[in-house]
């Protein structure tokens, strides 16, 4: 169901078969710190799932990085698409 949607949403820009792409990774990756951050609201001491949490982080963090120095263009369409942080001015 969760993953129809994701797809849905991406689709304009990636096909349905490439789901291994860092757009759709991030785009996953973004729907579940939102469901890790909703859940930690309500349980402030779940430890594992605040590790969790954090390990999910640094791996969106790290495909973004590795986005924003092969394709800017990309990097800055997948970012106000998904709303996840300002893009950069200059």
């Amino acid at each position: 169901m969760v993953k129809n949607s994701l797809i849905s949403f991406i689709s304009c820009e990636i096909k349905e078969e490439n789901k291994g792409s860092v757009e759709f990774q991030v785009f996953s990756f973004t729907n579940k710190i939102r469901r890790l951050t909703s859940h930690l609201e309500l349980h402030k001491k779940d430890y594992l799932s605040q590790r969790g949490l954090r390990k999910t982080l640094g791996k969106r963090q790290r495909l973004l990085a590795y986005l924003s120095k092969k394709n800017t263009i990309r990097y800055k369409e997948l970012i106000g698409q998904l709303d996840i942080r300002e893009p950069k001015t200059r």
